[in-house]
């Protein structure tokens, strides 16, 4: 049996390890919060990322810590989990992150982390120990996620324009560029929501499955649950400025008015699969909605090459993150 000192040693590395990770997340996806507000000149840059990053951490008293047992528990059988899984799991995830993040490419952090802990899952005992409802569940929503927000984008888009189809363009203009600070700060609290629980939930596997919780209660240490929330906001305060020029200005361009709509029909993608319990990627989920609210233009006005390099790296980070993760886990089982 493993000395309870050394023990600690680990489960503390691996909380910052989780914590580093959710702070990535949080730069990361700064994009997917800020960009189109950014892009349409209402905030600037600065002012953006600590409006964001606000809302961010309110959101740990609104949505409930469903998304959190999904992580925890639907993904792989939690009894299996051990340090080396979970070590694994955050540096598949880690390194997808800054791949991505250095061609400015908006992945998904949360996809990178269900693959991470797939891929070490599957290093330490095969496919027996995927939960595959819960995985299905995920992966279905990296179809639904976009087209819901797709969805709920065009038709926000479609609506406006009818209710201010009389209305001066240079009026639009202006009350959208109030309104966008509410669906700016609606999304980036959908975002808070479900991004950071995907850490709460891999820090409470770990310490269930090294025995510093016993895993009969209903909700994870409240350091927690204060920390992973923190360390999102954090994180997206600095922002990942080459993801933000790919949201907010290479798929289409954006007016205060499609940024609103934009950012409400994420919202509400965001907000309705939070209330399932469903990890979904805040990327995903803005790219659908940017593309709906440009698709209304025009189909030209949308830059499908740029949205279709999107598309492949969404397909590729569950797989990609997933083979870091099995050979992390690997090299994990000969350093300790």
């Amino acid at each position: 049996m493993e000395p309870v000192q050394a023990a600690l040693w680990v489960v503390i590395l691996l909380v910052t390890m989780a914590l580093v990770f959710d702070f990535m997340n949080g730069f990361h996806d700064a994009a997917n919060s800020i960009a189109t507000v950014v892009s349409t000149g209402v905030l600037k840059p600065t002012q953006a990322v600590v409006f964001a990053a606000f809302f961010n951490v309110v959101a740990i008293f609104v949505f409930h810590l469903s998304v959190a047992a999904t992580v925890g528990k639907g993904i792989i059988l939690p009894e299996v989990v051990d340090t080396h899984v979970v070590f694994g799991a955050l540096v598949g995830a880690i390194v997808w992150n800054l791949i991505t993040w250095y061609y400015g490419i908006p992945s998904s952090s949360s996809h990178a982390l269900i693959g991470g802990i797939v891929g070490a899952g599957l290093a330490k005992a095969g496919p027996s120990v995927l939960v595959l409802g819960g995985i299905l569940k995920t992966v279905a929503f990296i179809v639904i996620s976009p087209l819901l927000g797709f969805l709920f984008g065009s038709l926000m888009m479609v609506v406006v324009a009818w209710l201010f189809r009389r209305t001066s363009p240079g009026k639009v203009d202006k009350w959208f560029r109030s309104l966008q600070l509410l669906s700016a700060g609606a999304y980036s609290l959908g975002h808070g929501g479900n991004d950071a629980q995907k850490t709460i939930g891999i820090i409470w596997l770990l310490l269930i499955a090294t025995g510093y919780l016993s895993g009969t209660e209903g909700t994870p240490p409240t350091w927690v649950i204060v920390s992973c929330y923190a360390a999102i906001g954090l994180g997206t305060m600095f922002g990942g400025w080459r993801i933000v020029k790919t949201m907010g200005q290479k798929i289409t361009k954006l007016k205060p008015v499609g940024g609103f709509c934009a950012e409400t029909g994420g919202a509400m993608t965001l907000f309705f699969a939070t209330f399932l319990g469903v990890p979904v990627s805040t990327t995903h989920t803005i790219t659908g909605a940017i593309v709906g609210v440009g698709s209304t233009q025009r189909a030209s006005a949308v830059r499908w090459g740029v949205a279709g390099g999107i598309v492949w790296a969404w397909i590729l980070t569950i797989p990609a993150s997933a083979l870091v993760s099995a050979l992390a886990y690997w090299l994990s089982l000969q350093l300790y």
